[in-house]
């Protein structure tokens, strides 16, 4: 199974970091944020690696290169001009083959073991969610005996975690340019096609300099 890495935002919250610096590369407790993935999808078996870029991308593929240090192998889709999530996927499909792929944030830190997501996908989509963080109270989706289904109101609700396997049959009516990935999932869901799993170890969505923050402090922590 290939993996995606999406690294294509400008990481605007993050300021000044990012001015000069691509997210994926800000330091967390001296390792960049992109190494933490590249580390743990190594020690789950994957090998064949994808990274979107957009934002100082040349500084990504300057640091990590073709992932050899790492036992891996690294390609890179550069976008010339932001395509969100489901356009940069889109377009990093004739790197990603015709089988169901990983697919993880760039911006987020977890433990959660990519080790779990090598296995058959029923469906389009298998979602990892995490308990809704308070900067997003009302969550994503809901989960019902193993499938995903939108958010209803006065129904438990989970946040998408960024983690997820795709089969690229998920973008089969789809067109190249900017879109978002939410709507494709939403649609599959709404024919069963969506499945998913409560995680609920360590996971912070890095989008501002006071998560990036937390997350040093778990490592501290830990350590």
């Amino acid at each position: 199974m290939k993996a995606m890495i999406l690294a294509a935002g400008k990481g605007e919250r993050m300021r000044p970091l990012t001015l000069h610096t691509p997210k994926p590369l800000v330091p967390v407790a001296g390792v960049p944020l992109i190494e933490y993935h590249l580390r743990a999808l190594a020690a789950a078996g994957f090998k064949d690696i994808v990274i979107n870029h957009a934002w100082l991308g040349q500084q990504i593929e300057d640091f990590l290169g073709d992932g050899g240090r790492w036992g891996l192998s690294i390609q890179y889709s550069a976008e010339g001009e932001p395509l969100e999530t489901g356009g940069g996927i889109y377009k990093a499909l004739p790197l990603l083959g015709d089988a169901p792929f990983a697919l993880v944030n760039g911006d987020i830190w977890t433990e959660f073991d990519f080790a779990r997501l090598r296995q058959p996908l029923a469906g389009l989509a298998h979602l990892v969610l995490v308990d809704n963080p308070g900067h997003h109270g009302k969550g994503d989706f809901r989960l019902v005996d193993g499938q995903v289904f939108d958010a209803e109101q006065g129904h438990d609700t989970l946040t998408y975690s960024g983690i997820a396997v795709l089969d690229p049959g998920l973008f089969a009516d789809c067109q190249p340019g900017a879109f978002k990935l939410a709507p494709l999932l939403r649609q599959a869901m709404a024919t069963g096609q969506v499945s998913g799993e409560h995680f609920s170890g360590h996971w912070v969505d890095v989008g501002t300099l006071e998560r990036l923050a937390d997350v040093e402090r778990i490592i501290d922590e830990r350590r």
